[in-house]
């Protein structure tokens, strides 16, 4: 079984996240989609958005794969959620599955700096899809410098859409890039509003 993970801390999940994972799955051709909202990133802040309403926004991702889950185990661990700890958790979960894991191109250039790296290449594929149009001779250096580190890295080409989480929090991306229901739970929660 082909199981793609897609994690992030989706706060909020927008156009662009889906359309990353559309790139990944068309790529992977996965028989399974895990994602995985984040409890505290360890290369960022934790989130100011509850984790159940961050779980509850990235039921968004359903319409993107028939066979998806939304997964709570990290958010449940508390605490900062390391991809090594998370892989090892799926290994247990999925036994014999083949995993994939998703990233953006921004992490993908920085992979050599997470926790257990060289284990997390040993356990999973990576496929990174870009997210700055003109990022591709980078990534491609990355990838194969990676490979040479004994991983396995898949570019999944997409036109990059240049949005952010950050962008849509601080009021300078139009709400239409979130989904329908991310745009419901924004209101419903009064997400993202200015402080004053």
């Amino acid at each position: 079984m082909k199981l793609l993970l897609f994690g992030g801390t989706f706060d909020p999940p927008h156009r662009g996240h889906i359309h990353n994972l559309e790139a990944a799955i068309r790529a992977v051709e996965p028989d399974l989609v895990v994602v995985m909202p984040a409890g505290i990133p360890p290369h960022k802040a934790a989130s100011h958005t509850d984790g159940e309403i961050r779980l509850e926004m990235c039921q968004c991702f359903r319409d993107c794969f028939p066979n998806l889950v939304v997964s709570r185990w990290e958010v449940d661990q508390g605490g900062k959620s390391y991809s090594i700890h998370t892989l090892e958790h799926l290994a247990r979960e999925y036994p014999g599955a083949r995993i994939y894991m998703a990233v953006g191109s921004d992490m993908l250039l920085t992979f050599t700096q997470w926790y257990r790296w060289q284990e997390i290449l040993r356990r999973a594929t990576l496929v990174c899809t870009s997210r700055q149009a003109g990022d591709d001779p980078q990534l491609l250096a990355a990838a194969r410098e990676l490979e040479r580190q004994g991983g396995q890295v898949i570019l999944a080409p997409a036109p990059a859409l240049e949005v952010s989480s950050t962008q849509i929090r601080q009021g300078n991306a139009p709400r239409e890039l979130l989904p329908p229901l991310v745009q419901r739970l924004v209101e419903e929660y009064h997400l993202y509003q200015e402080k004053g």
